[in-house]
């Protein structure tokens, strides 16, 4: 799936979002329900979210620059980092308004009107987050990703409290309401966790998925059983990019040519398997032990000042 594609993507959440906010702000004000309320404020942190994608999906497919020579993917993180902050702060938000009504549970206004004007924005939210959550997987972006599942668990939570709003309606348990309130930012509070862990994890260099190294290992073990080695194997994920880098250890007595072409073989045949991945080798010979010393990673360098 091309940029283009993506980024229209991202701006439809936004727009789609606008609407679901100032349709779930208005069932709010018709009906007085922080049920409805809490609703809308993870709506509202839903759509600075897919603000903040949206930026972020143009950074990330930045080429290659002076500065940043394995390019700007990493920029999608912050996008999933900016979402689940936003989604932990709605959730104090939440269980501020909701504890007073609690301790002083208040009667619901015009419920008939607000439950369908939420209902509709709960719709929307549903088409929005399957289209997401879709292209997202398909491309492999995070960022849409991210976005999809906020939206696909804001429906849930839609549903939740609609359901909870109209027993509040029929039964005239007021201290419902409230309670639902709460209930909704407990689970975004968690959602909002997962998702800063899963940003903090992306910018740690967090090595490939194991199905990924699974298809890497199948690959070198090929090589292995006519006598060559590999060592210092390092994987790290970047957004939509993968990094794979390792010392490829051949016989010393052969050319450079044939070093080159089987460390081109090894490299072609890792990308087929592990799609959108940059793949670095380093040649050495099997005779020399230094060839086997694995230095480790070097310390960080001091901060470089420009002139």
């Amino acid at each position: 799936m091309d940029h283009r594609r993506l980024t229209r993507l991202a701006l439809a959440a936004i727009v789609v979002s606008v609407a679901v906010v100032g349709l779930k702000a208005g069932a709010w004000l018709l009906t007085g329900s922080v049920g409805l309320l809490s609703d809308a404020a993870e709506s509202f942190a839903n759509l600075l979210g897919s603000v903040v994608a949206y930026l972020m999906l143009s950074l990330a497919h930045r080429p290659p620059d002076e500065d940043h020579r394995f390019g700007h993917s990493k920029a999608e993180y912050f996008s999933t980092g900016f979402e689940g902050a936003l989604i932990v702060i709605a959730a104090g938000g939440i269980v501020w308004a909701a504890l007073p009504r609690l301790v002083d549970p208040q009667p619901l206004l015009d419920l008939g009107a607000g439950l369908g004007v939420a209902l509709f924005a709960t719709f929307l939210n549903l088409g929005m987050a399957r289209v997401l959550l879709r292209s997202g997987r398909e491309s492999g972006s995070i960022a849409l990703e991210a976005s999809g599942h906020h939206l696909m668990s804001d429906v849930w939570t839609s549903a939740g409290i609609l359901v909870g709003v109209a027993i509040v309606h029929v039964t005239g348990w007021d201290r419902l309401d409230p309670v639902i309130a709460l209930l909704v930012a407990g689970y975004i509070l968690f959602t909002g966790g997962r998702l800063l862990r899963r940003a903090a994890l992306g910018l740690l260099d967090t090595s490939l998925p194991e199905g990924e190294a699974v298809e890497i290992r199948s690959v070198l073990q090929d090589y292995e059983a006519k006598g060559i080695r590999f060592h210092a194997i390092r994987t790290r994920t970047a957004g939509r990019r993968s990094f794979v880098s390792m010392h490829v250890l051949v016989p010393g007595t052969w050319t450079v040519q044939k070093g080159h072409d089987l460390a081109e073989d090894v490299e072609r045949r890792i990308r087929q398997r592990v799609p959108g991945s940059t793949v670095f080798t380093h040649l050495e010979p099997l005779e020399d032990p230094a060839s086997f010393r694995d230095r480790e990673i070097a310390p960080p360098r001091p901060p470089h000042r420009r002139p």
